[in-house]
């Protein structure tokens, strides 16, 4: 993984304690769902939106 060890994501995570405290953590965690949500839907509607094309495109070419 990059190198990152035990040690390193110990270090890691405790600077991101004293830099944003204890009581934002819990904001900051669901922000950053929320954006993996909010992208695995864009991604999803992208690929329907291309396969509902391609299926128009075959129902007209017969």
């Amino acid at each position: 993984m990059f190198g990152i060890g035990m040690p390193e994501l110990i270090i890691i995570l405790v600077i991101i304690l004293i830099i944003f405290g204890a009581g934002k953590l819990p904001d900051i965690g669901s922000g950053i769902g929320k954006a993996i949500k909010n992208f695995k839907g864009a991604t999803t509607e992208e690929e329907n939106k291309e396969k509902e094309a391609e299926k128009i495109e075959e129902d007209k070419k017969r």
